[in-house]
């Protein structure tokens, strides 16, 4: 019998770093647009149907498919994108039955692997994928070489999938030629967990956001901020990102936290910060309903609309 929701699975221990999920989170006094979009998020486990792999760097506690609805029902979210977590590897058995059971109000990001064909590529496309993820983080796999890159490429070729960059503030400063080098939408997750106060990082991503190809997740600001709750700091910078590309912009909860210092952060709180980060109802409407559904391939929402 799969665990039960918030509790690790009997058979893992999860890792330093990956506490449960907050048990409360609160119901937010923002009221949301129709069709709103949590654009970063995770289903993970449960361990005992979709184990996880055996070579993962951290073993999350299980956060499957039903309590992630349960918790954007909880908070106003319609649409959300489900990004493959490096602890499931290049399985995707746990992200394609998250986005079979969504029904079209889900999308995906895959992590591609050596052996991840073009016919496995085109079926994750079938069932909501519309991007992939690179991970240059070395506490979850070695960075990809160029050849590596080069071999996903071609073979996501003409399934205008966006490119996503996780990153961390001491490397963004390297990534324009990685960046120039890639077609199409570049996304760069978690604002590229730069250091609020490390002004270099900081006009390092706003160079990238410039290029007018680079796309900015304004998630994961209780990774980075240095203050703790509300994260005044990061919110500023958020809002700052926000402000300087409105149209390329999305948020995220980066549910359930993994890998994060402390407890995890209350995703009520999470959503009534973005009516700091996009203070009038265009920005909200471009960063929640708009943005998030021309990059990951929603249809469209009326504005008005029932």
């Amino acid at each position: 019998m799969a665990s039960s929701p918030g509790s690790p699975s009997p058979q893992v221990e999860p890792s330093l770093g990956c506490p449960p999920p907050h048990a409360d989170p609160r119901s937010p006094s923002l009221a949301l647009p129709r069709g709103s979009c949590d654009a970063h998020c995770h289903v993970l486990g449960p361990a005992d149907v979709f184990p996880y792999a055996v070579d993962r760097t951290f073993t999350p506690v299980d956060a499957p498919k039903g309590q992630l609805a349960a918790l954007h029902a909880h908070l106003g979210l319609e649409r959300a994108v489900v990004v493959q977590s490096s602890c499931h590897g290049h399985d995707h058995s746990v992200l394609v039955d998250a986005l079979l059971a969504g029904s079209g109000r889900l999308r995906g990001v895959a992590l591609i692997g050596e052996g991840t064909t073009r016919g496995e590529i085109e079926r994750l496309h079938e069932a909501g994928v519309r991007a992939f993820r690179l991970n240059f983080l070395p506490h979850l796999r070695t960075p990809p070489t160029r050849a590596e890159i080069d071999s996903v490429l071609q073979r996501v070729d003409g399934l205008d999938w966006a490119v996503q960059l996780h990153v961390t503030g001491r490397e963004i400063g390297a990534l324009g030629d990685v960046v120039r080098a890639l077609p199409g939408r570049v996304v760069i997750d978690h604002m590229g967990r730069v250091d609020p106060a490390d002004g270099r990082a900081l006009r390092a991503l706003h160079a990238l956001l410039d290029t007018g190809r680079v796309w900015v997740k304004v998630s994961g600001v209780d990774r980075m901020s240095r203050q703790g709750p509300p994260y005044d700091d990061a919110v500023t910078l958020a809002a700052a990102l926000v402000a300087r590309a409105p149209e390329r912009v999305v948020w995220g909860t980066d549910y359930p936290h993994v890998n994060i210092v402390g407890d995890a952060p209350d995703d009520g709180l999470l959503v009534d910060l973005v009516e700091r980060i996009a203070p009038d109802a265009a920005r909200l409407r471009r960063l929640m309903v708009d943005n998030p559904a021309e990059l990951f391939d929603f249809a469209p929402v009326p504005e008005g609309g029932p």
